[in-house]
């Protein structure tokens, strides 16, 4: 069981003997940040874009401090009270040692490309773009601007498979061909909203999820060629004098059990990374 991010954050809190205060009003603008009011001040964490809705300016020396984090592949969240800004919080994506190998094995397998859709800054995402060598990166997307970035590739006869883990990703996972959430670091409303939940933090069991998949249409294709196959020839057979109804039930039911056993190799398919 995942511990809650707020039970967490307030163990740290105490046992840094930080003080705690009550919120008297919140509400999150998506794709934005965050506004609360704490002991009567107004206070505001998100992006540049919810600064300037709500009036506050922000100087060139936290442009410049902006501008060197996102060089270095940071996602910015900008702290304002009552209209200043006091701080800037900086977070780093880890990228997984094996991302670079799993997009490699994807394009292998037959997918066309891959494209990074985000909510960050274009040069955070450029920077995480280039060390997992996805060329193709939208930028700055709110979640309904994810969702057209997929429905205006399915419009022109493409199928998509989207892998998410955030809130924000929910809608775009929903509208995908199929969408993949990763069940242990992902939002519960991410799971939910997705065709495949990945138990586990492993990127790599992707290109199996995509090597099966592969395997499964071959199968049906296969046993449905073998079942007509069968079938036809029985019907031969049958108009020839060579089958009687009882051998003919036998066949039918040979072929049957035939189809099920080649199906069921599937369930032999073992994970390799």
């Amino acid at each position: 069981m995942r511990t809650p991010y707020w039970k967490s954050n307030s163990f740290i809190c105490k046992r840094e003997k930080i003080d705690l205060f009550d919120t008297e009003e919140f509400s999150m603008v998506v794709g934005k940040g965050v506004i609360s009011k704490i002991q009567d001040k107004r206070i505001l964490c998100g992006n540049e874009k919810l600064m300037s809705e709500e009036g506050v300016n922000i100087s060139e020396e936290v442009n410049s401090v902006i501008s060197e984090l996102r060089g270095q592949g940071k996602a910015i969240v900008i702290t304002a009270i009552q209209g200043s800004v006091i701080g800037i919080i900086a977070f780093s994506d880890i990228i997984k040692e094996n991302a670079n190998s799993m997009i490699d094995k994807l394009l292998k397998s037959g997918i066309s490309d891959t494209i990074l859709l985000t909510g960050d800054n274009k040069k955070a995402d450029e920077y995480i773009g280039n060390k997992v060598c996805i060329k193709e990166i939208k930028s700055s997307l709110l979640p309904e601007d994810k969702v057209s970035e997929i429905v205006n590739i399915q419009n022109i006869g493409q199928l998509i498979c989207m892998v998410g883990d955030g809130v924000n990703d929910a809608p775009a996972l929903k509208t995908a061909t199929v969408g993949v959430a990763m069940g242990t670091i992902g939002s519960d409303i991410a799971i939910e909203a997705a065709d495949i939940a990945i138990m586990g933090d492993d990127i790599s069991k992707i290109g199996y999820i995509k090597r099966l998949s592969n395997a499964t249409l071959k199968t049906i294709k296969f046993n449905i060629i073998a079942a007509m196959a069968i079938n036809i020839v029985a019907i031969i057979l049958s108009a020839m004098g060579l089958l009687n109804p009882v051998t003919g039930a036998i066949v039918h039911n040979v072929g049957s059990v035939l189809v099920v056993l080649n199906a069921a190799l599937l369930y032999d398919r073992k994970y390799i990374q």
